[in-house]
């Protein structure tokens, strides 16, 4: 598995694997990554200073990504984990550990303090990952995500 900078090439894969996660668990609905037109746009949406985003690729395949985000509204020094979302094919295979270990680093070399993330108890599989990697469960959203269907809000404080 190669992880490595999106490129604009990568807009429609993306787009299908992450469109394929949400039907898979049933969360294909409004008010979700699902219909987000940047969905169809990442490379462009992740020019944006303070941003980053992952890619995992095998065989020349791509199988998911992960990135950050300056998502308006967060606090000062807080960034969203968003995007994170890899094809059923490769998960359990080490391929979401290094996605966020790449994530992890990118928002300390950016001066992040914090990450924030936006979930669905559907996705269990992964919301556990997240606690592994020291996410918190919080009452409620911060930020302006446009994600109104949500309903699992977590925080990270980044050490040192």
């Amino acid at each position: 598995m190669t992880i490595r900078p999106i490129q604009q090439a990568d807009n429609q894969p993306l787009a299908d694997v992450i469109r394929a996660v949400f039907r898979e668990f049933g969360i294909d609905r409004p008010g979700t990554v699902y219909t987000d037109p940047t969905t169809d746009r990442l490379y462009e949406l992740f020019r944006e200073p303070g941003s980053v985003y992952w890619v995992a690729e095998k065989d020349g395949v791509i199988m998911g990504g992960c990135g950050l985000y300056p998502t308006p509204g967060l606090p000062p020094g807080c960034a969203e984990l968003v995007k994170f979302y890899l094809a059923r094919s490769v998960r359990g295979q080490g391929a979401g550990r290094q996605l966020m270990q790449r994530s992890v680093e990118s928002a300390r070399e950016l001066g992040y303090a914090q990450l924030y993330l936006e979930s669905f108890p559907e996705l269990a599989q992964a919301v556990s990952m997240y606690e592994k990697a020291g996410f918190q469960p919080l009452e409620g959203p911060l930020g302006n995500s446009g994600h109104y269907a949500c309903t699992i809000w977590m925080l990270k404080e980044m050490e040192g």
